[in-house]
């Protein structure tokens, strides 16, 4: 694909400011789009159909020929952006130049639900873009079925979450119910089991039944689930074998994860 960038978009071009507004969360309703940036991220929404448009600078069509060239077979419509237009975009010190938009991917917790998920992470009311993009990441590696973040979340849009993610926002059903009683009862109503992790919880990981539908309850970083433990059908522990007091979220989460996926991947084979 030849790309003419002696007339690239620059920062004044009207679609680069409006696209740069995209970090905006009302921008996005707005708008109905979302801007992402990287190569990971890009390539997955042009793989699986999502991205609209593309953005990139000269270096970067070099660096990422395969997937602009994958772009134009995908009828997905390709700018140039001069270097500045980049900066413009970009919400890291140092851009990669490569950027696109993209429709909403969300999916409703009940369309979620309507296909008999065996594993569902739950994060519930998590403030950390980070967090939120690596939760993302590891359901999908540990093939989860779909998240459904629950109660006031960061949004799962948002530029910071989708680069954590590293494509997976395009790989795995997301859902956010900013009602958490409703999404622990739509799981219940789904047959799937609520666990808890919790440092004084009633069962160890190891003896927990994870063979079943379940649901992961992942607390907020720095309030945890509080109350909401009680709506749990269990309550696990993670040992910790040495001196450090406590696991951050993504790495109970991975853990969580893993065995629940060896559990239910035995099942299945036995």
């Amino acid at each position: 694909m030849t790309l003419d960038f002696e007339n690239a978009f620059t920062e004044r071009t009207p679609r680069i400011v409006n696209a740069a507004k995209l970090h905006r969360a009302a921008a996005r309703k707005k708008a109905d789009r979302f801007i992402i940036e990287g190569e990971n991220s890009v390539d997955a929404a042009v793989s699986t159909g999502a991205a609209t448009d593309i953005f990139v600078t000269e270096s970067a069509a070099s660096r990422f020929d395969h997937i602009v060239t994958a772009a134009g077979y995908m009828d997905v419509y390709v700018h140039p952006i001069t270097d500045r237009a980049a900066k413009h975009l970009s919400d890291t010190a140092t851009t990669t130049g490569l950027f696109a938009l993209c429709p909403p991917v969300l999916w409703t917790a009940g369309k979620i639900l309507a296909g008999k998920p065996k594993l569902v992470s739950v994060p519930v009311e998590t403030a950390e873009p980070g967090n939120a993009g690596t939760l993302i990441r590891t359901s999908d590696a540990m093939g989860a079925d779909g998240v459904i973040f629950a109660g006031e979340s960061v949004d799962p849009l948002g530029s910071k979450v989708v680069r954590a993610s590293a494509g997976s926002l395009f790989h795995i059903p997301v859902a956010r119910q900013t009602n958490i009683k409703d999404a622990l009862g739509q799981l219940r109503q789904a047959g799937m089991q609520l666990i808890a992790t919790a440092v004084d919880g009633e069962v160890d990981l190891a003896d927990a039944d994870l063979s079943q539908p379940t649901a992961w309850l992942f607390g907020n970083e720095a309030h945890g689930l509080g109350d909401l433990q009680e709506e749990a059908d269990i309550r696990v522990r993670i040992p910790i074998r040495g001196r450090a007091e406590s696991l951050n979220l993504a790495a109970a989460a991975s853990i969580c994860l893993y065995e629940s996926a060896r559990a239910q991947s035995q099942t299945d084979h036995s």
